[in-house]
């Protein structure tokens, strides 16, 4: 998926935010919780994403996929392939880390949100 393809499926999802935090990494928030983050790193691009406790074992076993710098206690990947997953496989993971922020908001605020 390229960067820009990633960008704008993560802005398709309701309710998504986007800000550059840390110098240049682009972070995407639902209710103002980030729920994942991009940037380059050595040329590479990079993705780290919330991840389930089952979805955090599995994909760490993955090649190419690591616990999140940083984030890895709160259940955080981080794809530091470009091919480490299909596009199909990227975006449902995304969706998914989506959901599980989302999740964790107020119920107010899922409904302010539209999300409830």
């Amino acid at each position: 998926m390229t960067p820009k393809a990633l960008h704008d499926f993560l802005l398709s999802l309701p309710a998504t935010t986007h800000t550059v935090q840390w110098g240049d990494d682009h972070v995407y928030k639902v209710g103002g919780k980030m729920f994942a983050v991009t940037g380059v790193e050595n040329a590479v691009h990079r993705i780290s994403f919330k991840a389930g406790p089952d979805s955090f074992d599995i994909l760490t076993r993955a090649d190419g996929i690591v616990p999140a710098p940083y984030l890895a206690r709160a259940l955080w990947v981080q794809v530091q392939k470009p091919r480490a997953l299909s596009d199909r496989e990227m975006k449902a993971y995304l969706t998914r880390a989506h959901g599980i922020v989302a999740a964790g908001l107020t119920k107010k605020a899922r409904t302010q949100l539209g999300l409830a």
